[in-house]
């Protein structure tokens, strides 16, 4: 009886575990890579360079994607609207994407940033403005601490910078964990995961509409991997830690800095991350818009884009641009 009762859950599992490699294998044949694999030392990172055309007015730009993201999601909002005016630079972070995970010290984002510095480096990009949106915006951060010499400015979009009350979703700490973890990874990650894709991205859009593309061009059922849900994961549950440890050194920052953020961000708490960045970084400037959400990437792309050029020296009303965008979006929610 009893060898019977524990053929179950371990059935169960094996199907669980046997249809997470096939889903796996079937993602990754719809979004297969789309970039170029360098080694940056230990390591290979993956990346699309998109070089400055020969009417380039922009210096060299990074982009940082968020949790949960590869370089399909900043790619597919900015490349259209910046292509041909500067290099650009779009990278997924180690573990994700088709990056490499790399040595233990990259599930920290200071970690992340001196990998990020290397790949610029093999790409032959000395100095460039860095572009994070959500935890990208930590990479962002300490990437200006560990390489001032290599950041000619900064972008925050909805960044999450600081320490927050509570702590992050179960299933983070659940994923870290050494056996558990790896077990909850590979088995029940996948399955769970496939049905609230959706959902889960249009609740990060919120209040705004997600684009009707969004899902197909930006391949979020990569995360669902094991091992890149695994990654992703250790990051998010390593964070908080993180960054009651180096936030008071972001005084230390001096750059020119855009902080972009909305009041209705339902991912990061933006009164704590992005209204503490304005106050901790000398000479930043704080664009805050109303009934924006989570993804001022997207949502409000025009605005971005004027941010990085008032980042490279050109003279651009950002907070007229704001009120302007608030307009647009009470007109969408009138509809």
């Amino acid at each position: 009886m009893l060898t019977a009762l524990l053929a179950v859950p371990f059935a169960l599992a094996l199907v669980g575990f046997l249809f997470s490699a096939w889903q796996t294998q079937s993602i990754e044949r719809r979004y297969d890579n789309i970039g170029e694999l360098i080694d940056i030392g230990g390591m290979r990172m993956n990346s699309v360079f998109v070089p400055a055309g020969s009417e380039a007015d922009l210096p060299p730009i990074v982009f940082i994607h968020g949790a949960s993201g590869n370089l399909r999601d900043p790619m597919h909002a900015f490349r259209p609207a910046l292509e041909g005016r500067s290099d650009l630079l779009f990278l997924d972070r180690p573990g994700h994407g088709y990056s490499d995970r790399g040595g233990p010290e990259n599930a920290r984002p200071d970690g992340q940033a001196r990998a990020i510095a290397r790949l610029m480096e093999a790409r032959g990009m000395e100095r460039a403005i860095i572009v994070g949106h959500s935890f990208g915006g930590a990479i962002a951060a300490s990437f200006a601490l560990e390489h001032p010499e290599k950041t000619a400015g900064l972008l925050f979009l909805a960044p999450a910078t600081h320490p927050w009350p509570g702590g992050v979703d179960w299933y983070y700490n659940l994923a870290k964990m050494p056996v558990v973890g790896w077990l909850f990874s590979h088995i029940v990650a996948m399955p769970a995961g496939l049905t609230r894709i959706e959902s889960g991205t249009r609740s990060v859009f919120e209040p705004n509409p997600r684009p009707q593309d969004y899902v197909d061009a930006t391949a979020p059922a990569l995360v669902l991997r094991p091992t890149t849900f695994r990654n992703n994961a250790i990051d998010v549950a390593n964070l908080l830690a993180y960054v009651r440890r180096v936030q008071p050194r972001y005084r230390e920052i001096r750059t020119p800095t855009v902080i972009v953020t909305g009041d209705s961000d339902g991912v990061v708490y933006e009164e704590i991350h992005s209204r503490g960045l304005a106050r901790d970084i000398a000479g930043s400037e704080l664009v805050w818009i109303r009934n924006l959400g989570h993804k001022p990437d997207y949502v409000v792309t025009d605005l971005a884009v004027e941010a990085i050029e008032k980042i490279a020296g050109r003279d651009r009303d950002l907070q007229e641009s704001a009120r302007r965008a608030e307009a647009h979006l009470a007109k969408q929610n009138t509809k």
